[in-house]
């Protein structure tokens, strides 16, 4: 599917789900489980199916055909442990298992440590490796001003399509004014990504309105049909 930036907030809530990327990385989810979570993307008509790199290639047989995107994640939900050779192999092995699009946990560490060089060839690792839109989880909380501009330079030096808030609501409820953050300051061709905590079909509208393209998040089913409450767990 193609994104394309929001020209209206006036979306009724069924008319979200081709912007949600449908998210199940429960540690105990079974094979059933995997299979119903591509059937639902497919229902609901989500933009992608987001999971486990080990579940990939059940969710892209399920999908193929149907134009709906396989997601995953690498160096995720803790991130930044992993070395910049396993990540970029790690992230070969998913393309070649059948994802079509990349989330990544970035170095916050060496960025902080002012190793931007690192930090970039990081990224750009798996850009090359992958040959996939790559998704930048940028965990903004954690950084100060200064290191917030230059992660989001560093990222799309290394060819990042997309910038994303943070990894999940550990570190971020996604909110407008961080996604507002990012659309000012991506470049031509780099798009906004919102991600933590979205649960309801308000909070996902206004996310869209200050110009995220996509929303990472459990409670697609929830935001599309308007039953979503603050309350219940999401990624």
């Amino acid at each position: 599917m193609t994104e394309t930036t929001l020209t209206t907030t006036e979306l009724q809530p069924a008319e979200l789900a081709p912007y949600i990327q449908h998210t199940r990385i429960d540690a105990d989810a079974t094979l059933d489980d995997m299979v119903a979570h591509a059937r639902e993307a497919v229902t609901h008509g989500f933009n992608a199916a987001m999971v486990s790199a080990s579940w990939v290639p059940v969710v892209a047989a399920e999908l193929r055909g149907t134009g709906i995107e396989v997601a995953s994640a690498l160096d995720f939900p803790t991130v930044g442990v992993m070395t910049s050779a396993g990540k970029a192999a790690e992230a070969a092995e998913i393309a070649r298992l059948g994802a079509t699009q990349i989330d990544i946990g970035v170095q916050v560490g060496w960025l902080k440590s002012g190793r931007y060089d690192d930090f970039r060839e990081d990224i750009a690792g798996v850009v090359r490796a992958s040959g996939l839109p790559v998704k930048v989880m940028l965990e903004l909380p954690l950084l100060t001003e200064a290191e917030k501009q230059a992660a989001v330079e560093l990222a799309m030096e290394a060819g990042a399509k997309y910038l994303k808030n943070a990894s999940s609501g550990q570190i971020e409820t996604a909110n407008p004014e961080s996604i507002r953050y990012l659309v000012e300051r991506a470049r031509d061709g780099v798009l906004v990504k919102a991600s933590g905590s979205i649960k309801t079909y308000r909070q996902a509208l206004g996310l869209l309105g200050a110009g995220a393209v996509l929303l990472g998040t459990s409670a697609g089913i929830s935001i599309v049909t308007d039953t979503g409450d603050e309350s219940t767990t999401s990624y």
